[in-house]
C-alpha cells in the first residue's frame, strides 16, 4: 500500500512535562488507526500537531503532496451564522462556494445575480451536492437549516462538524473523540460510515466497540513511546497484555543479573582500575535499567458507599411537560436495592431533564417522589464542573472536606484521596483551568464519590476518560451495593454495566427492557421491518422557491427508461385489441390470460405515462 504519512522522532511537551518523545510511525493508504493512552498523555496534542493546529518541538510530520486532509476536534468552530451555513464552511469545495452564492442571490432578489449563480450551479453540479447535504443534515436529526449555531448543545455542533467533514470528502480523517456528545444511533450511522469509507482514518477515541469494529490498527502511547500492534481493539488488548508479561520477564532477568555483578563489584579491588572497565560500564547500565520499572497507575476506587434501607425510591404517577414537550407522562416505578438501570433515547428526548427530575433539581408537574430515608444521592453530570478555575485542584477538594472517610475508620487528607485518582502532588498544585478534558472528568468524579453516595447516577461518564479508568469504573459499579442509573452512549459500558434498560421513545414514552444493550440491540433487529412514514423535511423556502426542480442522475436514467417501457406498453396494447378484433380462437385458458393482461395494461400506462410528465416537467 501507498504511504501517505510519516511521523519522524516527534517530540512535545509542556514546561517540563513531557508528553511523548521521538516518536515514529507511518500511515499507509486505507488504514484506519485508533490512538489510545491514558488521559494527561497527550493523544489530543498528538492529532492537533499532525493536523497542523499545534507545532511540536522537534520531529517532522510529511503528508503524500496530494492529500486532502479531515479534521474534527473535540470542540468544533463553525464561521457560518446557521446550521446550513456552517455546513458548507469548506474553502476547498467549489460547490460549497457556489450553493452559498446562489442561496445569497435569492435572498437579496437581484435577477442578474441569481441568473450568474444559478449557471454556476449548473456548471459545478452543484445542485446534487447541495441535495446530497440537505438528505445527511436531515438523516443526523437536523430539522431547522436556519437554526442559529450558536444555539446548538454539544452533541448538535459534533453532528453539525461531521456532516461538514463528510461533505468535503477528504482522503484522510483526523478525529478527535468522534463519538463524544453523540446519541447511540448516530454512533453506529458514523460506525458504518467509516466501515465503508475507503478514507484513511487516525482517531483518538475511548469507544472501545467503536474501535474493535473500525479499526485495523492500534497505536498505544505509553511511557512516552508510540507502541503500534496490527489488528483491531481485541487484538490490541492481547498484544499488551503480552507486552507487558515480556517487560516484567525481562525486569526480573535484569534485576537478576544486577544481583551477581553487584556482587563482584563489591569483591573487587576499589580502584576503578582493578576492574575491567566493560564489566564496570555494564554494571551501571543494568542498574540504569532496574530502575526503569513498568508502572499501572490506575485509579483506585474504594467500594464504600452508605448504608442504604430496604425503602429506596417510588415514583408515583409524574408528569413534566416543556410547552408541547413532554417528559414524563404518568410514570410510575419502584427502584430496588443494588439495581443498576441504563437510559438510553435519541439526543433531545429528555434524558438529562428526566434525571434532574428524580433528584428535585427541577419541579415536576404532577405525581409525586417518595424518598428513602437513608437514600444519599450521588450525581456525576455531563455539565462537569462547578469549580472556580482559577482554583487548584488540591484547594477545590479540600472545600468540599478536609477528611475524606472511605471506610468506617479509614480516614484520608484530601492530597491523600487525591493521589488514587491520579493527581499527584505537582498535579494538585495546577489550576484547574489548566486540566485536560480527563482530568477534569476524573476530578468530578471524585468528588462525587467521596461523599459516599448509595444511589448514584451519572450522565455521560465515559466523555474523556481513558479506557483504563473506564474498566475501573466498571469494576467499582458492578460491586457497588446501591442503586445506579447510568445514560451513556458508551455501548461497551452500558453492556458492562446495566441490567435492564429505559428506552426514551419521545412524548413521555418509557419502555422498560430487560438486558443490557446489546440484548435491547438483538432484540430491534429481529423485529420484522416496517415501513416508515414519510417524514416531511423543512425546505428552505427563501432558496427553493425560485429554484426549478431538476433531475437527479437516477431520474434521468429513469426517464430513458420510461419512454421505451411506455412504447412496449402500447404495442403490446394494441396487439391484444387487434387479437379481440380478430375474432381467433384460443383455448379459454389463453383467452382469459390476455384478458386479464389487458385489463392490468391500462392502469400500468396510466401510472408511467403520469411519471413521464412530472419527470418531462423537470426535464
Amino acid at each position: 500500500m501507498a504511504n501517505v504519512l510519516n511521523i519522524e522522532n516527534l517530540t512535545k511537551s509542556y514546561g517540563d512535562r513531557l508528553l511523548f518523545g521521538d516518536v515514529t510511525f507511518g500511515v499507509d493508504q486505507g488504514d484506519k488507526i485508533g490512538v489510545v493512552a491514558r488521559n494527561g498523555t497527550g493523544k489530543t496534542t498528538m492529532l492537533r500537531i499532525i493536523a497542523g493546529v499545534e507545532e511540536p518541538d522537534s520531529g517532522t510530520v510529511t503528508f503524500r503532496n496530494d492529500i486532502r486532509i479531515g479534521y474534527l476536534p473535540q470542540e468544533p468552530v463553525f464561521n457560518g451564522a446557521t446550521v446550513y451555513e456552517a455546513a458548507l464552511d469548506n474553502d476547498c469545495d467549489p460547490r460549497a462556494a457556489a450553493v452559498l452564492a446562489y442561496r445569497d442571490a435569492i435572498a437579496t432578489g437581484d435577477e442578474a445575480s441569481t441568473h450568474e449563480a444559478y449557471n454556476k450551479m449548473d456548471k459545478l453540479g452543484a445542485w446534487d451536492y447541495e441535495d446530497r447535504l440537505r438528505q445527511l443534515l436531515t438523516r443526523l436529526g437536523f430539522a431547522d437549516f436556519d437554526a442559529p449555531v450558536d444555539k446548538l448543545s454539544g452533541g448538535q455542533r459534533k453532528r453539525l462538524a461531521i456532516a461538514r467533514l463528510v461533505m468535503a470528502e477528504p482522503d484522510f480523517l483526523i478525529l478527535d473523540e468522534p463519538t463524544n456528545h453523540l446519541d447511540i444511533t448516530t454512533i453506529e450511522w458514523l460506525e458504518a460510515y467509516l466501515k465503508r469509507s475507503k478514507a484513511t482514518l487516525l482517531m483518538v477515541t475511548h469507544d472501545r466497540y467503536f474501535l474493535d469494529r473500525v479499526c485495523t490498527k492500534i497505536i498505544e502511547l505509553d511511557d512516552c513511546e508510540a507502541f503500534v500492534v496490527e489488528g483491531n481493539f481485541d487484538m490490541y488488548l492481547r498484544r499488551r497484555a503480552e507486552r507487558i508479561e515480556a517487560m516484567a520477564a525481562e525486569l526480573a532477568r535484569v534485576r537478576n543479573t544486577l544481583r551477581r555483578e553487584q556482587e563482584w563489584m563489591s569483591r573487587q579491588p576499589q580502584a576503578r582500575a582493578g576492574k575491567a572497565k566493560f564489566r564496570i560500564d555494564n554494571f551501571y547500565d543494568l542498574k540504569e535499567r532496574a530502575q526503569r520499572r513498568h508502572v499501572e497507575k490506575d485509579v483506585r476506587l474504594e467500594n464504600s458507599s452508605s448504608r442504604i434501607g430496604s425503602k429506596i425510591f417510588e415514583a408515583e404517577g409524574v408528569c413534566k411537560r416543556f410547552g408541547d414537550k413532554v417528559i414524563l407522562d404518568d410514570f410510575t416505578y419502584t427502584f430496588a436495592r443494588g439495581e443498576k438501570l441504563g437510559i438510553v433515547g435519541v439526543n433531545g428526548v429528555g434524558k438529562s431533564t428526566f434525571i434532574k427530575l428524580l433528584q428535585g433539581l427541577l419541579p415536576i408537574d404532577s405525581g409525586r417522589w417518595d424518598l428513602g430515608e437513608t437514600l444519599r444521592f450521588g450525581y456525576y453530570s455531563q455539565d462537569g464542573l462547578r469549580f472556580d478555575s482559577n482554583k487548584k485542584v488540591v484547594d477545590a477538594i479540600t472545600e468540599y472536606a478536609e477528611d475524606v472517610e472511605l471506610k468506617e475508620g479509614i480516614h484520608l487528607s484530601p492530597m491523600q484521596y487525591l493521589q488514587r485518582f491520579l493527581f499527584s502532588p505537582a498535579d494538585q498544585q495546577k489550576y484547574i483551568h489548566t486540566l485536560s478534558g480527563g482530568e477534569r472528568c476524573r476530578l468530578h468524579l471524585a468528588t462525587v464519590l467521596m461523599r459516599q453516595p448509595n444511589f448514584l447516577i451519572l450522565d455521560e461518564p465515559t466523555n474523556d476518560l481513558d479506557i483504563v479508568t473506564l474498566g475501573i469504573l466498571e469494576e467499582y459499579l458492578a460491586d457497588f451495593k446501591g442503586c445506579v442509573i447510568v445514560i451513556s452512549h458508551d455501548r461497551y459500558f452500558l453492556d458492562n454495566i446495566v441490567d435492564h434498560i429505559f428506552v426514551m421513545e419521545g412524548n413521555g414514552v418509557i419502555r422498560d427492557f430487560p438486558g443490557n444493550y446489546s440484548d435491547y440491540r438483538a432484540f430491534l433487529d429481529a423485529q420484522p421491518a416496517e415501513p416508515k412514514p414519510a417524514v416531511a423535511e423543512k425546505k428552505d423556502t427563501r432558496v427553493r422557491a425560485d429554484r426549478p426542480q431538476r433531475m437527479t442522475f437516477k431520474e434521468r436514467r429513469e426517464f430513458e427508461a420510461l419512454e421505451s417501457e411506455i412504447a412496449a406498453l402500447n404495442d403490446e396494447k394494441a396487439a391484444l385489441e387487434a387479437f379481440f378484433a380478430s375474432g381467433e380462437n384460443v383455448s379459454g385458458d389463453e383467452f382469459d390470460r390476455r384478458s386479464q393482461r389487458y385489463s392490468e395494461i391500462g392502469p400500468l400506462l396510466d401510472e408511467k405515462e403520469m411519471r413521464w410528465l412530472e419527470l418531462s416537467e423537470k426535464q
